[in-house]
């Protein structure tokens, strides 16, 4: 059903314990409080929920959070912070699995929707977002913008962290849009790294609005961060916003 690369549980055990900055209260601050606002009074569905970084605290919050996860393993580390009745999550993938109710707010972030390999994959998780919405809902998606202008002709590597523990970079296809994020990561202090890499499918911003189109979704808004700031075309991500005709 899906070409997303399943999480093991060595990967998943470890998570989140590498995403400590990104689930600090600086970075999530916006970002909850971003979703909460379109959130409403309503439900919230996360795509791709995996470890709960987002949907735990959006449902300390107030907010009744439901997730789809493809990996067990992800979602068995979520389970050790909250139980079932609290945040149920499906196992599934975020392309066709249906969980029961309308949303006021379906979400995807971190760059998850490249998880699907396929164009076609990519379209389906929209329409599978307007299945679920209620009139008026809205599908968020938070994703990164391809760093190709740091491409010169022959070159197919961009590095995006250089620091003491990580070396990151990745590389591209640019005939079928796949990107290979490689990781070498130092656990201890002798010395040795831990490689490891993974494949994903870039998307534009007009190629997303176009899924979107297909899925019957409208524009509604396109800012650089969870704080608000204007996008341009100097910005490296963006988290864009479509609504359900009512």
């Amino acid at each position: 059903m899906t070409s997303s690369e399943l999480w093991t549980r060595e990967t998943a055990d470890r998570y989140d314990a590498e995403e400590t900055e990104t689930s600090s209260a600086a970075v999530l601050g916006p970002t909850l409080a971003f979703l909460t606002e379109l959130a409403g009074d309503g439900r919230a569905l996360e795509f791709a929920i995996g470890t709960g970084r987002v949907g735990v605290p959006l449902r300390e919050r107030g907010v009744p959070v439901v997730g789809i996860e493809l990996s067990e393993h992800m979602a068995a580390v979520l389970r050790r912070k909250v139980d079932r009745s609290t945040l149920p999550v499906t196992i599934g993938d975020m392309a066709t699995t249906v969980v029961p109710g309308a949303f006021s707010l379906v979400y995807l972030v971190y760059n998850t929707i490249t998880n699907l390999l396929t164009q076609d994959e990519q379209v389906e998780c929209f329409r599978n977002a307007a299945r679920h919405l209620e009139p008026g809902g809205r599908f968020v998606i938070e994703l990164g913008v391809p760093p190709l202008r740091f491409l010169p002709p022959g070159q197919v590597a961009v590095p995006f962290d250089v620091s003491k523990h990580h070396l990151g970079f990745d590389t591209f296809d640019l005939v079928e849009q796949i990107l290979v994020s490689h990781h070498f990561t130092r656990d201890g202090d002798d010395g040795r790294y831990r490689r490891e890499n993974s494949r994903h499918r870039y998307a534009w911003p007009a190629e997303l609005d176009l899924m979107a189109r297909i899925a019957g979704l409208e524009l509604e808004r396109r800012v650089a961060d969870w704080d608000g700031a204007p996008f341009t075309q100097d910005s490296t991500k963006h988290i864009s916003v479509w609504r359900k005709p009512t």
